[in-house]
């Protein structure tokens, strides 16, 4: 059987990012690297590179806020998709 993806066949045709109406906005300066957020993410999209943090793939990421309601210092906002915070 192989080759068989979870969701499809395909990862590049499962973009799921464009369903998102809030974003989530990490702040570097905040984050304590605890990975709390990559943890609870339910889509994997909280990036890391060697056990800390490095963004957010916004391709997969469909703003669901699980990130920003678990971590402990608010480094994560909820801002509306399409607006200007998103911009940083």
């Amino acid at each position: 059987m192989g080759g068989v993806v979870p969701g499809g066949a395909k990862p590049e045709l499962n973009k799921t990012g464009s369903w998102r109406s809030l974003r989530p906005m990490w702040d570097e300066e905040k984050c304590i690297q605890c990975l709390q957020c990559w943890m609870h993410c339910p889509d994997g999209s909280i990036e890391i590179k060697e056990e800390k943090v490095t963004g957010v793939d916004y391709d997969h990421c469909k703003g669901c806020g699980v990130c920003a309601g678990i971590c402990p210092v608010d480094a994560i906002d909820m801002v509306p998709e399409g607006g200007a915070e998103c911009a940083r």
